[in-house]
């Protein structure tokens, strides 16, 4: 079977108008059902998940119970399998039944006792609010969230434009809140944000048009939703596949439009780790081959000038790799006690970059450009600023990265930035 992987462009067909009053739906009214607080705990990955993944799979089987884990595996955010053509042939099948039971068995297969699909989805909205499957919710001990268009679990588990939830997601948000893990990747991550949850977008577009609320056909097109996901994790808003699509840039465009001050940028096959969500005891681990960047916008400035062309100064740019924690309440990096500071040895100039945010309209675009460029600017002991610019003109934007007091980074192979603290983001166009 093919398990969706959180497609740069994934679109949902028909239903504009309907997605478009939901996504208007005033964020205030998503918050009066939730809980202050939580005592369970996220996994969040970026995307990308591999079968392989041990350590993240584990990590999740762990939290549930380990070898007495239940894990309810959620796929609303797939198409149902009336809109999949080969719904009947398991070997190619990609729908939220067939999809369900790939990742059931992947959970069994770690470790996991039982996993079981839970099955809601567009073809099954009514079971959203069915008691039967509330007590199949109510017998897990975990929850997964697989891939697909979060807009998806907006329209299966949540109410119309009153954003309230149905009875199978207050379940859900009842177990985290007695300590139950939800997980989740791509879309699946992407629906535990709170307020203004990205809907879509690519970077260029984002940082020359800026954002929209709604879900758009175009997508390339920044739209966001106001109301939010689900709320699961509030102390910043989460991006996915980031490296991979480039998406650095909108991530900042939608943080600086919509008020945010911090962004978890997720990386694929990666998780964050999220202890006690939404409390002031919450905690944050990186977990995985790739990692996580944190966009700290709480000194950021905007301008937008009589052309409409927009600029940014003064964001901050953090990135953690495996075993990093963050402290999301003091703004705090705490590497992995197995890396060491990393001394710059190199002497030459950061070598160019014409395509910051590996554009998709680039067919020679390298994946996880702009983390090579803060990689190669950690490494050298001048200058203490790099620029790169978008593959795209009219306007062309220039990204500098700047080293600011306080600079740090940690390898754990004495020669590759894989901790960085202390960088300064500024975009302009040209």
């Amino acid at each position: 079977m093919r398990v969706p992987t959180g497609a740069r462009r994934t679109t949902l067909a028909g239903g504009a108008a309907l997605l478009l009053t939901l996504a208007l739906a005033p964020s205030a009214g998503a918050d009066t059902t939730h809980p202050a607080g939580d005592r369970g705990s996220l996994v969040l990955v970026g995307g990308g998940l591999k079968a392989d993944n041990t350590q993240v799979y584990g990590e999740i089987i762990k939290r549930a119970g380990g070898a007495s884990a239940k894990i309810g595996v959620i796929t609303a955010s797939s198409v149902p399998a009336s809109q999949d053509p080969q719904a009947a042939d398991p070997d190619k099948c990609s729908n939220a039944q067939c999809n369900g039971a790939y990742y059931a068995s992947l959970f069994v297969r770690h470790g996991a006792a039982d996993a079981q699909w839970i099955p809601v989805d567009l073809d099954h909205i009514a079971n959203a609010d069915s008691d039967e499957v509330v007590r199949q919710v109510n017998s897990m001990t975990g929850f997964f969230f697989g891939g697909g268009d979060q807009y998806r679990y907006v329209t299966t588990l949540l109410h119309g434009s009153a954003h309230t939830d149905s009875k199978v997601l207050a379940a859900i948000r009842a177990k985290l809140a007695a300590g139950a893990v939800v997980s989740g990747s791509s879309a699946g991550a992407q629906i535990a944000a709170g307020a203004d949850m990205v809907t879509g977008g690519d970077s260029y577009e984002s940082l020359r048009d800026g954002s929209s609320p709604g879900y758009f056909e175009d997508p390339s097109r920044l739209g966001y939703l106001p109301a939010g996901g689900f709320g699961f994790l509030r102390s910043g808003l989460i991006d996915t596949h980031t490296g991979a699509y480039g998406r650095e840039g909108r991530a900042l465009r939608l943080a600086a439009d919509t008020g945010h001050d911090r962004v978890y940028a997720l990386e694929e096959n990666t998780a964050l780790v999220v202890d006690a969500p939404r409390t002031p005891h919450e905690r944050v681990r990186v977990l995985g081959p790739r990692g996580v960047a944190v966009l700290d916008l709480r000194r950021a400035r905007t301008r937008t000038a009589s052309s409409g062309a927009w600029s940014l100064a003064g964001a901050g740019y953090s990135y953690l790799t495996d075993g990093d924690r963050y402290d999301p309440n003091r703004w705090r990096v705490l590497p992995a006690p197995d890396k060491h500071p990393l001394t710059p040895t190199a002497a030459s100039p950061v070598p160019a970059n014409p395509d910051v945010f590996a554009s998709a309209a680039n067919p020679a675009a390298v994946p996880y450009s702009f983390l090579g460029t803060v990689r190669a600017l950690a490494a050298t002991r001048a200058p203490r600023t790099a620029t790169a610019t978008t593959f795209e003109c009219g306007p062309r934007f220039t990204v500098t990265l700047s080293k600011q007091p306080g600079f740090a980074a940690w390898t754990n192979d004495g020669a590759t930035a894989h901790t960085v603290t202390g960088l300064r983001i500024a975009v302009a166009p040209e």
